[in-house]
Protein backbone atom coordinates (compact mmCIF):
# COMPACT_ATOMS: atom_id res chain seq x y z
CA UNK A 1 0.00 0.00 0.00
CA UNK A 2 1.35 3.40 -0.91
CA UNK A 3 -0.86 6.47 -0.78
CA UNK A 4 -4.53 6.93 -0.01
CA UNK A 5 -6.37 10.20 -0.64
CA UNK A 6 -9.57 10.48 1.44
CA UNK A 7 -12.26 12.61 -0.16
CA UNK A 8 -15.60 14.03 0.98
CA UNK A 9 -18.69 11.96 0.45
CA UNK A 10 -19.88 11.90 -3.14
CA UNK A 11 -23.54 11.54 -3.99
CA UNK A 12 -24.39 8.38 -5.87
CA UNK A 13 -24.85 8.50 -9.63
CA UNK A 14 -25.32 5.91 -12.30
CA UNK A 15 -22.62 4.26 -14.31
CA UNK A 16 -22.72 1.47 -16.86
CA UNK A 17 -20.74 -1.72 -16.87
CA UNK A 18 -17.59 -1.91 -18.91
CA UNK A 19 -16.52 -5.37 -19.97
CA UNK A 20 -12.84 -5.92 -19.16
CA UNK A 21 -10.32 -5.14 -21.84
CA UNK A 22 -7.72 -7.32 -20.12
CA UNK A 23 -8.89 -10.55 -18.52
CA UNK A 24 -5.75 -12.65 -18.26
CA UNK A 25 -5.16 -16.36 -17.70
CA UNK A 26 -8.75 -17.58 -17.60
CA UNK A 27 -9.02 -21.31 -16.91
CA UNK A 28 -11.83 -21.82 -19.44
CA UNK A 29 -12.11 -18.71 -21.60
CA UNK A 30 -15.24 -18.26 -23.66
CA UNK A 31 -15.32 -16.57 -27.01
CA UNK A 32 -16.78 -13.12 -27.31
CA UNK A 33 -20.13 -13.28 -29.05
CA UNK A 34 -20.57 -10.35 -31.40
CA UNK A 35 -23.29 -9.95 -34.02
CA UNK A 36 -21.72 -10.23 -37.47
CA UNK A 37 -22.88 -8.89 -40.77
CA UNK A 38 -21.47 -10.09 -44.07
CA UNK A 39 -19.50 -7.55 -46.03
CA UNK A 40 -20.52 -7.59 -49.67
CA UNK A 41 -21.42 -5.36 -52.58
CA UNK A 42 -24.68 -3.46 -52.31
CA UNK A 43 -27.45 -4.47 -54.70
CA UNK A 44 -29.92 -1.78 -53.70
CA UNK A 45 -31.29 0.35 -56.48
CA UNK A 46 -30.02 3.87 -56.02
CA UNK A 47 -29.74 6.95 -58.15
CA UNK A 48 -26.48 8.54 -59.24
CA UNK A 49 -26.65 11.02 -56.39
CA UNK A 50 -27.77 8.48 -53.80
CA UNK A 51 -24.87 6.13 -53.01
CA UNK A 52 -25.74 2.90 -51.20
CA UNK A 53 -25.52 3.04 -47.42
CA UNK A 54 -22.11 2.23 -45.95
CA UNK A 55 -21.52 -1.36 -44.90
CA UNK A 56 -21.40 -1.74 -41.13
CA UNK A 57 -18.84 -4.10 -39.62
CA UNK A 58 -19.37 -5.39 -36.11
CA UNK A 59 -16.35 -7.66 -35.72
CA UNK A 60 -13.06 -8.65 -37.36
CA UNK A 61 -14.28 -9.70 -40.84
CA UNK A 62 -10.76 -10.18 -42.20
CA UNK A 63 -10.89 -11.40 -45.79
CA UNK A 64 -14.40 -10.15 -46.51
CA UNK A 65 -14.95 -7.93 -49.53
CA UNK A 66 -16.31 -4.64 -50.71
CA UNK A 67 -17.05 -4.33 -54.42
CA UNK A 68 -18.76 -1.11 -55.36
CA UNK A 69 -18.86 1.60 -58.01
CA UNK A 70 -17.93 5.13 -56.97
CA UNK A 71 -21.02 7.32 -57.21
CA UNK A 72 -21.24 9.58 -60.24
CA UNK A 73 -20.61 13.23 -59.45
CA UNK A 74 -18.22 12.58 -56.58
CA UNK A 75 -15.28 14.93 -56.49
CA UNK A 76 -11.85 13.34 -56.77
CA UNK A 77 -11.11 11.59 -53.46
CA UNK A 78 -8.29 9.51 -52.01
CA UNK A 79 -9.09 5.83 -52.24
CA UNK A 80 -8.37 5.11 -48.56
CA UNK A 81 -10.74 7.89 -47.55
CA UNK A 82 -13.48 6.70 -49.91
CA UNK A 83 -13.28 3.05 -48.79
CA UNK A 84 -13.32 4.14 -45.13
CA UNK A 85 -16.52 6.08 -45.81
CA UNK A 86 -18.10 2.98 -47.33
CA UNK A 87 -17.17 0.52 -44.56
CA UNK A 88 -18.08 1.84 -41.15
CA UNK A 89 -16.22 0.20 -38.30
CA UNK A 90 -12.95 -0.37 -40.19
CA UNK A 91 -10.28 2.20 -39.46
CA UNK A 92 -8.51 4.12 -42.18
CA UNK A 93 -5.23 2.58 -41.00
CA UNK A 94 -6.68 -0.88 -41.62
CA UNK A 95 -7.74 0.16 -45.14
CA UNK A 96 -4.26 1.51 -45.81
CA UNK A 97 -2.82 -1.82 -44.67
CA UNK A 98 -5.13 -3.61 -47.11
CA UNK A 99 -3.90 -1.33 -49.91
CA UNK A 100 -0.24 -1.99 -49.07
CA UNK A 101 -0.97 -5.74 -49.09
CA UNK A 102 -2.27 -5.53 -52.66
CA UNK A 103 -5.86 -6.26 -51.66
CA UNK A 104 -7.39 -3.21 -53.35
CA UNK A 105 -7.99 -2.63 -57.06
CA UNK A 106 -9.66 0.03 -59.20
CA UNK A 107 -11.18 -0.95 -62.53
CA UNK A 108 -9.35 -4.26 -62.35
CA UNK A 109 -5.90 -2.81 -61.65
CA UNK A 110 -4.22 -3.28 -58.28
CA UNK A 111 -3.64 -0.06 -56.35
CA UNK A 112 -0.65 0.13 -54.02
CA UNK A 113 -0.87 3.74 -52.85
CA UNK A 114 -3.39 5.03 -50.33
CA UNK A 115 -3.18 8.42 -52.03
CA UNK A 116 -4.56 7.02 -55.30
CA UNK A 117 -7.46 9.22 -56.43
CA UNK A 118 -10.82 7.72 -57.42
CA UNK A 119 -13.55 9.44 -59.41
CA UNK A 120 -17.19 8.84 -60.20
CA UNK A 121 -17.78 5.62 -62.12
CA UNK A 122 -14.65 3.80 -60.92
CA UNK A 123 -15.23 0.21 -59.81
CA UNK A 124 -13.44 -0.41 -56.51
CA UNK A 125 -12.66 -3.81 -55.04
CA UNK A 126 -11.29 -4.18 -51.50
CA UNK A 127 -10.56 -7.19 -49.34
CA UNK A 128 -10.11 -6.31 -45.66
CA UNK A 129 -6.71 -7.38 -44.35
CA UNK A 130 -6.19 -9.38 -41.19
CA UNK A 131 -5.59 -7.71 -37.86
CA UNK A 132 -2.12 -8.52 -36.62
CA UNK A 133 -1.81 -10.33 -33.25
CA UNK A 134 -0.70 -8.07 -30.42
CA UNK A 135 1.69 -8.89 -27.60
CA UNK A 136 1.79 -7.04 -24.32
CA UNK A 137 5.38 -6.91 -23.09
CA UNK A 138 6.17 -6.04 -19.47
CA UNK A 139 7.75 -2.58 -19.49
CA UNK A 140 9.44 -0.75 -16.66
CA UNK A 141 7.18 2.28 -16.82
CA UNK A 142 6.74 4.27 -13.58
CA UNK A 143 3.26 4.03 -12.09
CA UNK A 144 1.72 6.65 -9.81
CA UNK A 145 0.07 4.21 -7.42
CA UNK A 146 -2.57 5.76 -5.20
CA UNK A 147 -3.55 2.52 -3.45
CA UNK A 148 -2.54 -1.12 -3.69
CA UNK A 149 -3.23 -4.36 -1.88
CA UNK A 150 -3.20 -8.01 -2.98
CA UNK A 151 -6.57 -7.66 -4.76
CA UNK A 152 -6.84 -4.21 -6.33
CA UNK A 153 -4.66 -1.42 -7.63
CA UNK A 154 -5.68 2.24 -8.01
CA UNK A 155 -3.44 4.28 -10.29
CA UNK A 156 -3.29 7.90 -11.33
CA UNK A 157 -3.00 7.57 -15.11
CA UNK A 158 -0.99 10.33 -16.75
CA UNK A 159 -2.30 12.08 -19.83
CA UNK A 160 -1.07 10.72 -23.17
CA UNK A 161 -0.90 7.12 -21.88
CA UNK A 162 -3.11 4.53 -23.60
CA UNK A 163 -4.69 1.99 -21.26
CA UNK A 164 -3.96 -1.20 -23.23
CA UNK A 165 -2.09 -2.27 -26.38
CA UNK A 166 -3.86 -1.77 -29.69
CA UNK A 167 -2.87 -1.31 -33.33
CA UNK A 168 -0.83 1.87 -33.41
CA UNK A 169 -0.13 1.69 -29.66
CA UNK A 170 1.61 -1.65 -28.98
CA UNK A 171 3.91 -0.33 -26.25
CA UNK A 172 4.04 2.19 -23.46
CA UNK A 173 0.53 1.41 -22.23
CA UNK A 174 -0.82 1.05 -18.73
CA UNK A 175 -1.12 -2.72 -19.25
CA UNK A 176 2.57 -2.94 -20.17
CA UNK A 177 3.40 -1.11 -16.95
CA UNK A 178 1.08 -3.32 -14.86
CA UNK A 179 2.59 -6.52 -16.27
CA UNK A 180 6.02 -5.32 -15.12
CA UNK A 181 4.74 -4.09 -11.77
CA UNK A 182 2.96 -7.39 -11.06
CA UNK A 183 5.88 -9.43 -12.46
CA UNK A 184 3.81 -11.10 -15.13
CA UNK A 185 5.20 -12.50 -18.40
CA UNK A 186 4.60 -11.35 -21.95
CA UNK A 187 0.98 -11.78 -22.96
CA UNK A 188 -0.49 -12.50 -26.38
CA UNK A 189 -3.31 -10.00 -26.17
CA UNK A 190 -5.28 -10.68 -29.31
CA UNK A 191 -5.47 -13.77 -31.45
CA UNK A 192 -5.53 -12.93 -35.12
CA UNK A 193 -8.90 -14.63 -35.58
CA UNK A 194 -10.48 -12.97 -32.56
CA UNK A 195 -9.35 -9.38 -32.78
CA UNK A 196 -12.09 -6.81 -32.56
CA UNK A 197 -12.21 -3.84 -34.88
CA UNK A 198 -13.01 -1.72 -31.85
CA UNK A 199 -9.41 -2.05 -30.73
CA UNK A 200 -8.29 -0.02 -33.71
CA UNK A 201 -9.81 3.01 -31.99
CA UNK A 202 -8.05 2.34 -28.71
CA UNK A 203 -5.74 5.33 -29.03
CA UNK A 204 -8.88 7.09 -27.84
CA UNK A 205 -10.14 4.74 -25.19
CA UNK A 206 -13.67 4.80 -23.86
CA UNK A 207 -14.50 6.20 -20.47
CA UNK A 208 -16.43 3.07 -19.51
CA UNK A 209 -17.42 1.34 -22.68
CA UNK A 210 -19.64 -1.75 -22.48
CA UNK A 211 -17.82 -3.49 -25.30
CA UNK A 212 -17.55 -7.25 -25.56
CA UNK A 213 -14.92 -8.92 -23.40
CA UNK A 214 -11.70 -9.66 -25.24
CA UNK A 215 -9.97 -12.85 -24.20
CA UNK A 216 -6.28 -12.66 -23.46
CA UNK A 217 -4.00 -15.64 -22.95
CA UNK A 218 -0.49 -16.02 -21.62
CA UNK A 219 2.11 -17.72 -23.74
CA UNK A 220 3.94 -20.65 -22.20
CA UNK A 221 1.85 -20.70 -19.03
CA UNK A 222 0.14 -23.77 -17.64
CA UNK A 223 -3.45 -22.63 -17.13
CA UNK A 224 -3.99 -25.43 -14.62
CA UNK A 225 -1.61 -23.61 -12.27
CA UNK A 226 -2.73 -20.09 -13.05
CA UNK A 227 -4.44 -19.59 -9.69
CA UNK A 228 -1.03 -18.94 -8.17
CA UNK A 229 -0.44 -16.01 -10.50
CA UNK A 230 -1.57 -12.42 -10.17
CA UNK A 231 -4.08 -11.60 -12.91
CA UNK A 232 -4.48 -7.87 -13.43
CA UNK A 233 -7.68 -6.81 -15.16
CA UNK A 234 -8.68 -3.48 -16.62
CA UNK A 235 -12.18 -2.83 -15.33
CA UNK A 236 -12.70 0.53 -17.04
CA UNK A 237 -10.74 2.82 -19.30
CA UNK A 238 -9.85 6.48 -19.67
CA UNK A 239 -9.22 8.35 -22.90
CA UNK A 240 -5.60 8.60 -23.94
CA UNK A 241 -5.60 12.33 -23.22
CA UNK A 242 -7.50 12.03 -19.94
CA UNK A 243 -5.55 11.94 -16.68
CA UNK A 244 -6.72 10.61 -13.35
CA UNK A 245 -7.89 7.68 -11.29
CA UNK A 246 -8.43 4.18 -12.61
CA UNK A 247 -8.96 0.93 -10.68
CA UNK A 248 -7.35 -2.36 -11.75
CA UNK A 249 -8.34 -5.83 -10.51
CA UNK A 250 -5.62 -8.35 -9.64
CA UNK A 251 -7.75 -11.49 -9.58
CA UNK A 252 -10.87 -12.87 -11.21
CA UNK A 253 -13.08 -12.39 -8.15
CA UNK A 254 -12.07 -8.74 -7.83
CA UNK A 255 -12.58 -8.20 -11.53
CA UNK A 256 -16.07 -9.68 -11.62
CA UNK A 257 -17.03 -7.89 -8.39
CA UNK A 258 -15.90 -4.49 -9.65
CA UNK A 259 -17.53 -5.09 -13.03
CA UNK A 260 -20.80 -5.83 -11.24
CA UNK A 261 -20.50 -2.55 -9.34
CA UNK A 262 -20.23 -0.70 -12.63
CA UNK A 263 -23.25 -2.62 -13.87
CA UNK A 264 -25.25 -1.74 -10.75
CA UNK A 265 -24.17 1.93 -10.95
CA UNK A 266 -22.58 1.95 -7.49
CA UNK A 267 -19.12 3.14 -8.56
CA UNK A 268 -18.65 6.83 -7.67
CA UNK A 269 -16.63 8.82 -10.21
CA UNK A 270 -16.23 12.55 -10.67
CA UNK A 271 -14.39 14.34 -13.48
CA UNK A 272 -13.29 17.94 -13.66
CA UNK A 273 -12.68 19.85 -16.87
CA UNK A 274 -11.79 23.29 -18.18
CA UNK A 275 -14.14 24.47 -20.91
CA UNK A 276 -14.32 27.18 -23.54
CA UNK A 277 -17.25 29.26 -22.38
CA UNK A 278 -19.74 28.51 -19.64
CA UNK A 279 -22.87 26.34 -19.93
CA UNK A 280 -26.32 27.83 -19.62
CA UNK A 281 -27.79 26.81 -17.23
CA UNK A 282 -24.73 26.46 -15.03
CA UNK A 283 -25.78 22.99 -13.89
CA UNK A 284 -28.02 20.32 -15.28
CA UNK A 285 -28.44 16.93 -16.87
CA UNK A 286 -27.89 16.19 -20.54
CA UNK A 287 -29.54 13.11 -22.02
CA UNK A 288 -28.50 12.90 -25.67
CA UNK A 289 -27.48 9.70 -27.50
CA UNK A 290 -23.96 9.36 -28.86
CA UNK A 291 -22.84 7.80 -32.15
CA UNK A 292 -19.68 7.79 -34.21
CA UNK A 293 -19.43 10.98 -36.26
CA UNK A 294 -20.02 10.16 -39.92
CA UNK A 295 -17.72 13.02 -40.94
CA UNK A 296 -14.79 12.12 -38.68
CA UNK A 297 -14.04 8.50 -37.79
CA UNK A 298 -12.07 9.30 -34.64
CA UNK A 299 -14.83 11.48 -33.20
CA UNK A 300 -18.15 10.74 -31.55
CA UNK A 301 -21.17 13.02 -31.85
CA UNK A 302 -24.17 13.75 -29.66
CA UNK A 303 -27.20 13.19 -31.87
CA UNK A 304 -30.80 14.03 -31.02
CA UNK A 305 -34.21 14.07 -32.63
CA UNK A 306 -34.27 13.31 -36.35
CA UNK A 307 -30.49 13.02 -36.41
CA UNK A 308 -30.59 10.05 -34.03
CA UNK A 309 -29.60 6.91 -35.95
CA UNK A 310 -29.91 3.27 -35.01
CA UNK A 311 -26.17 3.29 -34.29
CA UNK A 312 -26.57 5.92 -31.56
CA UNK A 313 -26.34 4.78 -27.95
CA UNK A 314 -28.16 6.22 -24.96
CA UNK A 315 -25.95 8.57 -22.94
CA UNK A 316 -26.60 10.78 -19.92
CA UNK A 317 -24.31 13.13 -18.01
CA UNK A 318 -24.70 15.54 -15.11
CA UNK A 319 -22.62 18.70 -15.03
CA UNK A 320 -22.06 21.62 -12.68
CA UNK A 321 -19.96 24.77 -12.98
CA UNK A 322 -17.50 24.91 -10.10
CA UNK A 323 -15.79 28.15 -11.10
CA UNK A 324 -16.01 30.58 -14.02
CA UNK A 325 -13.23 32.73 -15.43
CA UNK A 326 -12.91 35.99 -17.34
CA UNK A 327 -16.61 36.89 -17.17
CA UNK A 328 -17.72 33.58 -18.66
CA UNK A 329 -14.92 33.11 -21.18
CA UNK A 330 -13.99 29.79 -19.59
CA UNK A 331 -15.11 27.57 -16.72
CA UNK A 332 -14.17 24.65 -14.52
CA UNK A 333 -16.98 22.12 -14.85
CA UNK A 334 -17.60 18.99 -12.79
CA UNK A 335 -19.07 15.91 -14.50
CA UNK A 336 -20.80 12.79 -13.20
CA UNK A 337 -21.59 10.08 -15.72
CA UNK A 338 -24.76 8.03 -15.72
CA UNK A 339 -23.51 6.06 -18.71
CA UNK A 340 -20.03 5.51 -20.06
CA UNK A 341 -19.93 5.94 -23.80
CA UNK A 342 -16.82 6.59 -25.83
CA UNK A 343 -15.78 10.25 -25.43
CA UNK A 344 -19.05 10.93 -23.60
CA UNK A 345 -17.95 14.03 -21.70
CA UNK A 346 -16.18 15.48 -24.72
CA UNK A 347 -19.16 14.89 -27.02
CA UNK A 348 -21.69 16.23 -24.51
CA UNK A 349 -19.52 19.28 -23.80
CA UNK A 350 -19.40 20.05 -27.52
CA UNK A 351 -23.18 19.58 -27.73
CA UNK A 352 -23.62 22.12 -24.91
CA UNK A 353 -21.42 24.57 -26.79
CA UNK A 354 -18.59 24.39 -24.25
CA UNK A 355 -15.88 22.16 -25.76
CA UNK A 356 -13.01 21.28 -23.46
CA UNK A 357 -9.98 23.52 -23.60
CA UNK A 358 -7.32 21.84 -25.70
CA UNK A 359 -9.75 19.40 -27.30
CA UNK A 360 -8.95 20.07 -30.96
CA UNK A 361 -11.01 17.07 -32.10
CA UNK A 362 -14.23 18.37 -30.52
CA UNK A 363 -13.90 22.06 -31.30
CA UNK A 364 -11.97 23.21 -28.24
CA UNK A 365 -9.35 24.85 -30.40
CA UNK A 366 -6.96 27.52 -29.24
CA UNK A 367 -8.55 29.99 -31.66
CA UNK A 368 -12.01 29.38 -30.18
CA UNK A 369 -10.72 29.84 -26.64
CA UNK A 370 -8.98 33.07 -27.61
CA UNK A 371 -12.08 34.38 -29.38
CA UNK A 372 -14.06 33.97 -26.15
CA UNK A 373 -11.41 35.18 -23.71
CA UNK A 374 -9.75 38.11 -25.48
CA UNK A 375 -12.82 40.39 -25.55
CA UNK A 376 -13.24 39.81 -21.80
CA UNK A 377 -9.72 40.58 -20.59
CA UNK A 378 -7.37 43.59 -20.80
CA UNK A 379 -5.39 43.76 -24.05
CA UNK A 380 -2.18 43.74 -22.03
CA UNK A 381 -2.89 40.09 -21.15
CA UNK A 382 -3.60 38.85 -24.68
CA UNK A 383 -0.04 37.74 -25.36
CA UNK A 384 0.22 36.00 -22.01
CA UNK A 385 -3.06 34.18 -22.60
CA UNK A 386 -1.96 33.05 -26.07
CA UNK A 387 1.24 31.65 -24.59
CA UNK A 388 -0.70 29.68 -21.96
CA UNK A 389 -3.08 28.11 -24.44
CA UNK A 390 -0.31 27.27 -26.91
CA UNK A 391 1.14 24.86 -24.35
CA UNK A 392 -2.03 22.75 -24.20
CA UNK A 393 -1.46 19.37 -25.85
CA UNK A 394 -4.57 17.49 -24.71
CA UNK A 395 -8.17 18.03 -23.58
CA UNK A 396 -8.34 19.51 -20.07
CA UNK A 397 -10.17 16.55 -18.52
CA UNK A 398 -9.19 14.80 -15.29
CA UNK A 399 -10.75 11.85 -13.43
CA UNK A 400 -10.67 13.54 -10.05
CA UNK A 401 -12.30 11.10 -7.64
CA UNK A 402 -13.17 7.42 -7.47
CA UNK A 403 -15.11 5.35 -4.95
CA UNK A 404 -15.96 1.65 -4.88
CA UNK A 405 -16.65 -1.23 -2.51
CA UNK A 406 -13.57 -3.37 -1.95
CA UNK A 407 -14.31 -6.73 -3.61
CA UNK A 408 -12.95 -8.75 -0.68
CA UNK A 409 -13.40 -6.68 2.49
CA UNK A 410 -16.63 -4.91 1.57
CA UNK A 411 -15.19 -1.58 2.77
CA UNK A 412 -16.16 1.40 0.63
CA UNK A 413 -12.93 3.08 -0.47
CA UNK A 414 -12.74 6.67 -1.66
CA UNK A 415 -9.84 8.32 -3.43
CA UNK A 416 -9.11 11.66 -5.02
CA UNK A 417 -6.18 12.98 -6.95
CA UNK A 418 -5.45 16.59 -7.92
CA UNK A 419 -5.04 17.38 -11.62
CA UNK A 420 -1.53 17.21 -13.10
CA UNK A 421 0.77 20.13 -13.74
CA UNK A 422 -0.41 20.99 -17.25
CA UNK A 423 -4.05 21.21 -16.11
CA UNK A 424 -3.18 23.07 -12.90
CA UNK A 425 -1.01 25.61 -14.72
CA UNK A 426 -3.83 26.57 -17.08
CA UNK A 427 -6.25 26.72 -14.14
CA UNK A 428 -3.93 29.01 -12.15
CA UNK A 429 -3.44 31.31 -15.13
CA UNK A 430 -7.17 31.53 -15.79
CA UNK A 431 -7.68 32.51 -12.16
CA UNK A 432 -4.96 35.13 -12.49
CA UNK A 433 -6.54 36.56 -15.65
CA UNK A 434 -9.94 36.64 -13.93
CA UNK A 435 -8.42 38.50 -11.01
CA UNK A 436 -7.15 41.21 -13.36
CA UNK A 437 -10.61 41.43 -14.92
CA UNK A 438 -12.20 41.93 -11.50
CA UNK A 439 -9.77 44.72 -10.65
CA UNK A 440 -10.51 46.66 -13.84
Amino acid sequence: MLRRYPVPAISSSSYSCFSSSLNLLLRSPTRCRVPRRALCCCNQSTGPESPPPPVVIRANHAGLRLEEKVEVGLQKTRIDSWISSRIRGVSRARIQSSIKSGLVSVNGRTVNKASHVVKGGDMVYCMVSKLQPLRAEPEDIPLDIVYEDEHVLVVNKPAHMVVHPAPGNPNGTLVNAILHHCRLPTMACVKSNQASEADEYSDSDSEIEDLCTEQYTAEGIDLENCDALIRPGIVHRLDKGTSGLLVVAKDDHSHSHLAEQFKQHTIHRVYISLTSGIPNPSSGRIEVPIARDSNNRIRMAAVSGLNNSRHARYAASRYKVIEDFARGGAAMVQWRLETGRTHQIRAHAKYLGIPLLGDEVYGGTKSMALSLLRPRIPSSLHGHLTNILSKLERPCLHAFSLGFKHPHTGEFLRFSCPPPEDFSEVLDQLRSVSSHCSNN
